[in-house]
């Protein structure tokens, strides 16, 4: 007999888990009919209503949830799946009506779309530009802003907040940690110019957190007062300042100013605990639960609101004794009518109520700044609308009439995580006609060339500056160029990424001034690519076609210079002997560069390769570094008799060569076959590659010449030549071997 009844749990368990929930449930009511335990029955009565409830019949859940409650009171691990039941109702009834939107919402709807765009796609949208300056975490405008390694920017307490909890970038998900949170100097600057009176009640706003944490709730309130006077339409403002009253038990003002936030931002979490937390002091739980669902169908994750909805869903279910609070003892009338309930059941899905979720004017509507007058009072207090009396705890949603419909804005369904649907709701100050005169392209100029910021990146001391002015610098000393904090872990990690902020401003408000310094930087990369004039020439060793040759770089000038060639991507740069009177020899190799490892007092090693051979035309200098006009260098191909007699030399000078490399003492040989591989093969066709066969540069480079007698083989452009000078070289060698 057990094993039947585990059996058709199962069965129930399996059918709830394929969607099939009116077999579930009928399969649990058949085991009631035969369960005597308390426990059991409760288990299989909580069981049977979440089939009932996922089913869509939510009136007969909700009894059989009542009567499962009068046996004992119900746990939150029993109303988890009613919980998600009711959030996730919430958010698939909100995502349905914006997908049904109608053609008023245009507006809306491509700032929702704009929110999941990169900040430049935006930059030109017209409005847009208020997004640039809020916090992606606290979603207010930015008060003493940090930019983090990865180029974007918060608010320092926000920061500092989040670092107790996780470390990733909201904007990224980069992890990259910081020592310390140094406010970006530039951008701090510029806000407060552009935005005094956000500025301002930012400020006071600080003030105001240092009193409440000394407990000097008055002067706290008398600091948010003057701050919300100064920016009326910060919804942070308004939720500290909601917590503040109810620290001073003044339940009401809390209330108003929750229900403030919720009009700023609505699709902000924390203003729905804030005004459930209001309403719990109140005394009105069902309108608190329903914030509780609302919060958590914007974030399912939210441990704080899931644990309240426990305790507030459990309250109202729970039998009805003297012991129950008088503003939740009417529950039972309220919730006890089956009629009632199948008659107030909402039409688009037929389970929820406005009572749990939001009308739409307070869900996905902002007022705009006009309206304030009709929302604040004298005082900076919000006005509350008077509350319909909630006749059911689950009612259909309030139909809109045609004075007060409102635009609802477009989601493009479930979002990822809230800071993406928030991206699209704007600062709630613009730059107004009157703040246009003082804008000015000298507040974004780097300090180092006085030039209007290209690529800026901000260091972790806070100072901004042109990522190449900036490298140049760290160039000749690792410290910042105006506070001289040591920069030595940020040159190692070389994460130069630039500040995302910055560059939408200039892209945004100094188009005509950005295009004239994109146009200056184009020109002199385009000079610096061109392989054939002005080409960087390292003055230092012999290179050779196809052989290894790793560089040691540490004077700030070739520091320069490998960067410029990685920049332009040629990734190519000269090599050539020093030279007494002309400085460097009229002759050299190409290197082109394959990797770079880069130390932290700005020292790197350089693996390159040699590519190409050229003779020096034009002999230059530029920022320090030699740089050349070039042409380039090829063996004269032979053919007919010419060339067996070729092959015949080219094969003779090849296995004298291979004598003398296993002639080698063993640790010789090692060493260079470490430093430059082993010795190639002959190759298939010698005259196929226009510097000629890669053993013959090999050799050359590891035979024991002076450079200036290598130098002379680089130079000729016949085959048969080089060969000939090889193997009297070769000879030379045996016969000092032998004396």
């Amino acid at each position: 007999m057990a094993t039947e009844r585990e059996s058709m749990l199962q069965l129930a368990a399996e059918a709830f888990q394929s969607k099939n929930f009116d077999l579930a449930a009928d399969i649990y009511d058949c085991q009631l009919a035969a369960q005597g335990d308390p426990g059991s029955r409760q288990e299989l009565m909580v069981k049977r209503a979440d089939a009932l409830a996922f089913g869509g019949k939510f009136s007969e859940a909700f009894a059989v949830y009542r009567q499962a409650s009068e046996i004992e009171r119900l746990t939150p691990a029993q109303l988890e799946n009613l919980i998600d039941y009711l959030s996730q109702s919430i958010r698939r009834q909100d995502a349905g009506e914006s997908h049904s939107g109608s053609p008023g919402r245009g507006e809306e709807a491509g700032a929702a779309e704009g929110a999941g765009r990169p900040a430049a796609a935006t930059a030109t949208a017209p409005g847009s530009g208020r997004a640039y300056f809020s916090c992606p975490i606290c979603q207010s405008f930015l008060f003493e802003p940090v930019t983090l390694p990865c180029g974007h920017c918060y608010c320092k307490k926000c920061l500092e907040r989040k670092e107790r909890r996780e470390k990733e970038c909201n904007e990224c998900r980069d992890s990259s940690g910081v020592q310390s949170y140094r406010v970006n100097v530039v951008l701090s600057n510029l806000l407060a110019k552009w935005f005094p009176n956000l500025h301002q009640a930012g400020q006071l706003r600080r003030e105001g957190n240092g009193l409440y944490a000394e407990k000097k709730m008055e002067a706290a309130l008398e600091k948010y007062n003057q701050a919300i006077m100064k920016a009326p339409l910060d919804h942070i403002l308004f939720s500290n300042r909601s917590q503040i009253h109810s620290s001073l038990k003044h339940y009401d003002e809390a209330l108003r100013d929750a229900e403030m936030v919720c009009r700023l931002k609505p699709r902000w979490s924390k203003g729905r605990i804030r005004k459930a937390q209001a309403l719990v002091l109140l005394g009105k739980s069902e309108k608190a639960l329903r914030e509780y669902l609302v919060c958590l169908s914007m974030e399912p994750d939210c441990r704080q609101a899931k644990n309240e909805a426990y305790k507030l869903l459990s309250q109202l279910l729970a039998p009805v004794t003297d012991q129950v609070p008088q503003h939740i003892s009417n529950r039972s009338g309220l919730l006890s009518s089956r009629t009632h309930l199948k008659n107030s059941i909402s039409s688009s899905f037929q389970t929820l109520s406005p009572s749990i979720f939001p009308s739409e004017s307070r869900l996905t509507s902002t007022p705009p700044v006009h309206e304030m007058s009709e929302c604040c009072g004298a005082k900076g207090q919000p006005k509350v609308e008077n509350a319909r009396p909630a006749h059911s705890l689950f009612l259909k949603r309030k139909q809109r009439s045609s004075e007060d419909e409102e635009e609802v804005e477009q989601q493009g369904g479930e979002r990822q995580n809230q800071h993406k649907r928030l991206r699209s709701e704007p600062v709630t100050e613009s730059l107004s006609p009157e703040v246009s005169p003082i804008l000015d392209p000298a507040d974004l100029e780097c300090p180092l060339c006085m030039r209007l910021f290209y690529e800026p990146v901000t260091t972790p001391c806070g100072h901004t500056f042109c990522l190449q002015c900036l490298e140049r610098c760290l160039d000749h000393n690792p410290k910042c160029p105006l506070c001289k904090e040591e920069l030595s872990e940020y040159l190692v990690q070389r994460q130069y990424c630039k500040t995302a902020l910055m560059e939408n401003l200039i892209l945004k408000y100094f188009p005509f001034e950005l295009m004239e310094r994109q146009k200056v930087h184009q020109e002199e990369m385009a000079e610096l690519s061109n392989l054939n004039k002005n080409v960087p020439i390292f003055v230092c060793t012999m290179a050779f076609p196809t052989v290894p040759c790793p560089l040691h770089i540490f004077e700030p000038c070739y520091r320069l210079m490998i960067r410029r060639c990685m920049e332009t991507g040629t990734n190519c740069f000269g090599m050539c002997l020093a030279d007494n009177l002309k400085g460097f020899a009229d002759y050299g190799c190409l290197l082109e560069i394959r990797d770079v490892k880069f130390f932290s007092d700005g020292r790197s090693v350089v693996d390159t390769i040699g590519r190409r051979r050229f003779k020096v035309i034009q002999h230059r200098e530029r920022d320090g570094y030699n740089t050349a006009d070039i042409e380039y260098l090829e063996d004269v191909k032979v053919e007919g008799v010419a060339l067996q007699e070729l092959q015949s030399l080219h094969d003779a000078v090849y296995d004298q060569a291979l004598v003398w490399v296993n002639s080698l003492k063993a640790e010789q040989k090692e060493r260079i076959e470490g430093h430059f591989g082993p010795m190639p093969e002959k190759d298939s066709e010698m005259q196929a590659c226009p510097n000629g066969p890669s053993w013959c540069w090999w050799l050359l480079a590891v035979l024991p010449l002076e450079g200036r007698a290598q130098l002379p083989f680089l130079a000729l452009t016949s085959l048969k030549d080089r060969l000939n000078g090889i193997r009297k070289v070769l000879l030379f060698m045996a016969q000092s071997r032998h004396r």
